[in-house]
């Protein structure tokens, strides 16, 4: 069963990718979330933090942009393009504002619009890391959360260190790669 969860998974994120969060409801959200290290309020109030940044910036921003986010025991990942410096200042105080985050890592460009095939490409990449994971005896990768915005690859989680290099070498070993950013918390 948690096979098949994981599987289901992997081919569901790598066709959201570059999407507002999702929120899942149901059995597979509590398979999903007794895997999961952190609380179960941690798990239901990141969704919510996502959801209602994505509400905010939809409502407040008035930019063509591409920006997502990614909340993960409270710290977020702000990822994508916008036109401007002050655009990307904006959504970091929009998501900054927000309660009960804790961290806000914006890393938006200030760059056009990524594509259609980009955004693809960066989901194929989510996927095959995912899947390696899947496939390594280091760690649970139910444990850590794979972003992927224009090649870079933002890992997300609570790891050991030994878990975290383990994952930094199989997510910067997978092909299409560019970098890897490590924004974990630390067990030890």
């Amino acid at each position: 069963m948690r096979v098949v969860s994981l599987l289901l998974l992997v081919l569901i994120s790598g066709s959201l990718q570059g999407c507002f969060p999702v929120v899942a409801v149901g059995v597979g959200a509590g398979v999903m979330m007794a895997q999961d290290r952190r609380t179960a309020d941690a798990y239901i109030d990141d969704q919510k933090i996502e959801s209602k940044a994505a509400r905010l910036i939809d409502k407040q921003v008035n930019s063509v942009m591409h920006a997502n986010v990614t909340s993960f025991n409270y710290r977020v990942l702000i990822s994508g393009e916008v036109p401007d410096e002050s655009t990307k200042t904006e959504i970091d105080k929009i998501v900054s504002g927000i309660e009960k985050v804790r961290d806000v890592q914006n890393e938006l460009a200030v760059t056009p619009t990524s594509s259609l095939a980009s955004r693809s490409n960066d989901g194929l990449i989510t996927s095959n890391v995912k899947l390696r994971f899947m496939n390594n005896k280091h760690f649970n990768a139910d444990h850590i959360k794979v972003v992927t915005e224009n090649g870079t690859v933002y890992l997300m989680g609570l790891v050991n260190h030994t878990e975290a290099d383990a994952a930094t070498e199989i997510a910067s070993t997978t092909q299409g790669v560019r970098r890897v950013v490590r924004m974990f918390e630390y067990l030890d």
